[in-house]
């Protein structure tokens, strides 16, 4: 059985990132973007932008984020993107999202940066929020972080994407992954790490 492999791809400026995907994309089942707004002082472009091209100009690949900060976008809003972006691309839609982490750009950018625990939590919140939007019409949640009533995502997604949930943290996040993920995103250096973290 074939074993299906993905392209991580930094997402430098438009004009750098394509031509690069034009020439190494074809072997692989999947192309997987970042989400970062800054970066060291590189030069970043906007990770959704980058994908939703991705998806039109690959029309063989599945595409999706490697990972996408909730703090970033409403979670309300982001369902709706998602969902918008499995229709356009007839199902090749995967959404990867994590706590966040770069507190820099948290700051640059007027983001409120709360503790780890929080970041993680509002991530289990914003999973079962777009769950929700997903699958139910109209929808409602209340939470202690995310609240929606009786909002409509329509069309809603079919089939649902996977959700993808990136991070290593073993008191939280981990917890996470198994409760709500349905792959998990984890950069291991080698087999004895992710035997560890399987094990949490």
């Amino acid at each position: 059985m074939p074993i299906p492999v993905g392209l991580n791809v930094w997402s430098r400026l438009v004009e750098d990132t394509f031509p690069y995907l034009d020439r190494a994309a074809a072997p692989f089942d999947s192309l997987w973007f970042p989400d970062h707004v800054q970066y060291n002082g590189h030069k970043v472009s906007e990770g959704w932008t980058l994908l939703a091209y991705a998806l039109a100009r690959y029309p063989d690949k599945l595409c999706g984020h490697e990972v996408l900060c909730n703090s970033f976008r409403n979670p309300a809003h982001l369902a709706k993107m998602a969902a918008t972006a499995q229709a356009i691309s007839g199902g090749r839609f995967v959404l990867g999202i994590g706590a966040g982490w770069n507190k820099e750009e948290y700051l640059a950018y007027g983001w409120h940066y709360p503790s780890a625990r929080v970041r993680i939590a509002q991530l289990a919140e914003a999973i079962q929020l777009i769950r929700t939007l997903w699958t139910e019409a109209p929808a409602s949640y209340q939470g202690q972080y995310y609240q929606i009533a009786n909002a409509y995502n329509e069309p809603r997604p079919d089939p649902i994407p996977p959700v993808m949930v990136g991070g290593s943290g073993e008191k939280y996040l981990l917890r996470v992954v198994a409760q709500h993920a349905d792959w998990w995103n984890y950069g291991f250096r080698d087999a004895e790490s992710y035997t560890h973290k399987q094990a949490v």
